[in-house]
Parts: structure tokens; sequence; C-alpha cells
């Protein structure tokens, strides 16, 4: 059996919706929270939830000195005084009383009467008009026409907590307005609040009121503070979802002067078609297998080393010991991962090449919790400062995950995008091809590289700023022949095609630029 006899002990935080005070103790141990309705404790009294089909509007209405709420207001909301309760009456929208709630000093509610969705004060007010006003309580909804007489005042009948499940049931109620201000309280339950029952009203009609100095419109009023309530409201501020941005608003981004490029490429032709590295940019390369990506990586990361940047290496297909060897190598031109160098060799080249740079390796080999490599990229882009960062390869990052090929490439894609617009880095891909069905374009037999070879789906083209081809004969009769640079995209100036070939030396592990000739024009006076 319930006991109904259990007293009010104290307020308590409720660590459910994290109000403040909204949490109740009660004599036999059990608390429960006005604000989300958690209840804890085997004999909890669901005092707020407790219906009667008698409804007791009894009192009469008065003055509220310590509130500062007149006699008329109170009067015109029906909210009565009986002893030390307060009763406030809730109708249905044609002003039928169903059900009131009472609130103590102590702030023990009940509820008496019938359930209602509407808002408290809803019936008083007309279904159209310029602005309504919402808040949290009744109190601040009567605080609010206190300092505003004859404006719609209304408030929520639950609380911050169900704030976008009872507004959401009185939508055709808010579409008559031109403005619906949600004034709730300032605290982090109330801006929550404010911004999930925004999301759900019409479009371009809601503001939210910021109340400076005071936690909500009934304490600003026992200040003395009636101006402070009307500022907020008259200065509310028009809710924008997140990614919504009036352009007004960009004049400082747009006059802001940027560097047209952040780094120039070691070689001329790429220069020259994609006008040199950016932060934020997003840049795959891509070939097939053997073709030489990673070394390219490597003497890319190399020479902005050299240059002083900082930078961070992920190579998910080679050990540390062989990524360090291919940078020193690349450094000093000399091939140290092949023949037998003595320790004083290695240790001269370590000091000229990776002991004076600013160089972060991430320390692992083979199929990782792709999560794990996000968050190594931003850890060296936030934590570590590195401003470019090279990831060889999407496939090894892909192992990590099972399912469908095509969806794991668009979940992989997004969240690398999301890296980069996060922490304005440029991300350098290495990605593979898929295998051509044509023996005569096989790409290790320097077939062209197309977007359509790509491995997965379409989004590896779409996400990346800039995509690069590389396309060489590994099998030629004179040995390898020179790698192709083709420019597949390129976000910044559009400018796509060939853009010269790079001459690969095993012995100095350093490429050597052919850069690609123009056309001839075609001169119609002597060219027949």
């Amino acid at each position: 059996m319930v006991n109904l006899t259990n007293e009010f002990v104290r307020h308590m935080p409720c660590s459910n919706c994290g109000s403040s005070d909204g949490n109740s103790l009660y004599t036999d141990g059990h608390t429960y929270c006005f604000v989300c309705h958690e209840r804890t404790g085997d004999n909890a009294v669901i005092h707020s939830q407790r219906m009667t089909k008698t409804v007791h509007l009894t009192g009469s209405a008065e003055r509220l000195h310590k509130r500062k709420i007149s006699e008329k207001t109170n009067r015109f909301f029906q909210i009565y005084r009986d002893g030390d309760v307060l009763r406030f009456p809730y109708h249905d929208e044609s002003g039928i009383l169903l059900g009131v709630k009472t609130k103590t000093k102590q702030k023990d509610f009940r509820y008496e009467g019938v359930s209602t969705d509407t808002l408290f004060a809803q019936h008083k007010f007309p279904n159209t008009g310029k602005r309504i006003v919402v808040t949290e309580g009744e109190l601040d909804a009567a605080s609010c026409y206190e300092a505003m007489p004859g404006w719609p005042m209304v408030s929520l009948p639950h609380g911050a907590a169900s704030a976008k499940k009872d507004i959401q049931k009185q939508i055709p109620l808010f579409q008559g307005y031109e403005e619906i201000v949600l004034f709730f309280d300032g605290d982090d339950a109330g801006r929550k609040a404010a911004e999930e029952a925004a999301s759900v009203l019409p479009a371009g009609k809601v503001s939210i009121a910021r109340l400076e100095g005071f936690k909500d419109p009934s304490e600003a009023l026992q200040a003395d503070d009636a101006e402070a309530i009307r500022k907020a409201i008259w200065d509310a501020k028009p809710f924008r979802p997140d990614g919504i941005v009036d352009g007004k608003t960009l004049l400082k981004t747009v006059t802001t002067p940027q560097p047209p490029f952040d780094h120039e490429y070691p070689f001329a032709g790429l220069n020259k078609k994609l006008h040199g590295i950016r932060y934020g940019e997003l840049t795959t390369f891509t070939a097939g297998t053997g073709a030489g990506k990673t070394s390219i990586m490597r003497h890319l990361a190399t020479d902005l080393l050299q240059k002083g940047e900082s930078v961070g290496i992920l190579e998910l297909e080679a050990s540390n010991r062989r990524t360090a060897l291919g940078l020193m190598s690349t450094a000093v031109g000399k091939n140290l991962a092949l023949g037998e160098h003595t320790e004083d060799e290695l240790t001269e080249a370590f000091n000229n090449s990776i002991a004076n740079w600013n160089l972060y390796m991430f320390d692992g080999f083979g199929s990782f919790d792709p999560d794990l490599i996000y968050n190594r990229i931003e850890y060296m882009a936030t934590g570590l400062e590195c401003k470019i960062i090279f990831l060889d390869h999407l496939s090894i990052l892909l192992s990590g995950l099972s399912g469908d090929e095509r969806r794991m490439i668009d979940s992989t894609m997004t969240k690398l995008r999301s890296l980069v617009e996060r922490t304005g880095i440029a991300l350098f891909l290495v990605s593979h091809l898929r295998r051509s069905n044509n023996d005569s374009n096989a790409h290790e037999e320097g077939g062209r590289v197309s977007l359509s070879q790509l491995r997965g789906s379409h989004s590896i083209a779409q996400i990346s700023d800039n995509l690069v081809g590389l396309e060489v004969d590994q099998q030629s009769e004179g040995g390898r022949s020179p790698t192709t640079v083709r420019i597949l995209k390129n976000r910044y100036s559009g400018e796509t095609g060939t853009c010269g070939t790079l001459n690969y030396n095993l012995n100095t592990c350093r490429f050597t630029e052919n850069e690609a000739t123009e056309p001839p024009v075609f001169n119609p006076a002597t060219d027949f």
C-alpha cells in the first residue's frame, strides 16, 4: 500500500535532468523530480501526477508581495493563494477548467483533476497575434505579464525537461503568431530545452530570450527589474539551427586576405595545376599497386619537414623503422633501406634529418579500429600542432571494418572530411584503384587513371578537394618508365589533366621532374 502521509524534507539537484532544485526528498527516503518526473525509492509517491476527479480552485487572487506580482495579474491568470499553497489552473482550449497544479512554499507540487496538454494560460489569449512568450513556469509567465501587461504570456505545464514534447502538441497555436519567444531559465537545462523546442516550431518564427544577471523572469521581478524582462523579450535573438549563417555576417570572412597557398609542391607541374598546398584541404593520391604512391608521399613530407613544417605521418602498411628510413633516405639522397649501412652512417643520416624535424608518426602496423585512427589524427592536429598529415592508406583503414565496402568508404571519407574542417589541417590520403577489366589499360602497365576507377563509391572523388592520379608502366622493356602525374579533380581552380612526369631514382629515393610541355599552337597561315 502506498503511503500518502510522507512529508517533504528538502529540495535537491536532479542527477537525471540536471535541475538544480527540482528534485525533492521525502521522509520515507524516496525522491521525486518535478522537472523530469524521475523517482527513486520503493515507495515513491507520484505527487505531480496524482489525479483526482475533484478540482479544488480554492483561495483568492492576492498580491504576492515577495514575488512582486500584483493582485490584478493574479486575478487575470486565476492564480489563487490559499494559505501557504498557490493554485495554478489549467484549462482546455475552450476555457473549461480541467485541473489545478498546486505549489507549497517548499516547492512541493501536486496536480488535481484531469491531465491536459494545454499550456498554462493558453485559453487567455487569441490563436493569432504578433508575439507570444513561452516561459518554463507559471510564476515566470505572470512575472512577464506584470512587466508587459496585455502581451500573450504562457508557460510549460511540465518544465524544461518536457519542453519539446509539450510545445510540439501546440503547434497549431504557434502557427498563428508572427514571433514565438522562448524565455526559459538561463541554466544549462533551460538553454538546452529552448534549442530543442525551437527545432520543432515553425521555421523563421522563433527567438530565444536571454536574461542578463538573473536566473529567470520571476527572480528579475523580485529584484524590481521589470526592465530586464522587457529588454530580454525585445532583444530576443532569432533562432537559427546549426549550420545556417546569415550572409550579411560574412563581411570579415570574405574580406580578410588569404594567401593563395601555404606551401609550394616540390614539383613545378603540381604547383602549376594545383596552385600550391593549402591548409584545410583533403588531397588524395591514387594509383595502381607499386606505382610509387608511398614514395611520393615521403618525398612531399620530407620537403615540408625540411622547410620547418610540423608533419604527422600514419603509414598503416609499414613499420616506423621502414617509414623513418624512407624519409631519411629521401633527405640524404641515399637508399638506406638497401644494403648494409653502419651504425655511424645511419646515425649521421638521422642527425641530418629526423633529429632536426618536427615529425610525429603513428606507432602501429596493420588493421586498427578506424575511430582510433581518427582520434590519433585529431591529436596530432590539435595536441601536437601538426598542420599537415599523411595517411597511407585508405584500404588498410577500412580493413578494421565489416560490411558493405561502398558504405564504409562513404562513412570514412565523411569522417576524414570532418576532421579536416574541424582542425584546419592539410590531409594527404593514399587510395588504391580498382583493378581494370581491360588488360591493355592495366594500371601496372601505365594504363590511364580515371575517376571511375576509384575503389568503392564516388565519395572519394566527391569529398576530396584534389585528386591526383599516378600512371607508370612498371613492365616497360627499358625498365620502370617515368610516372605521369594526372590531376583528376581540382576544387581550387578547376584545372585538370597531366602536369608532367616524374622519374624515380632507386639509389637516391628521390623524384626528378620532367615538366609537361604545352601542345603546339595551330597556326593556319603556316600549318597546312
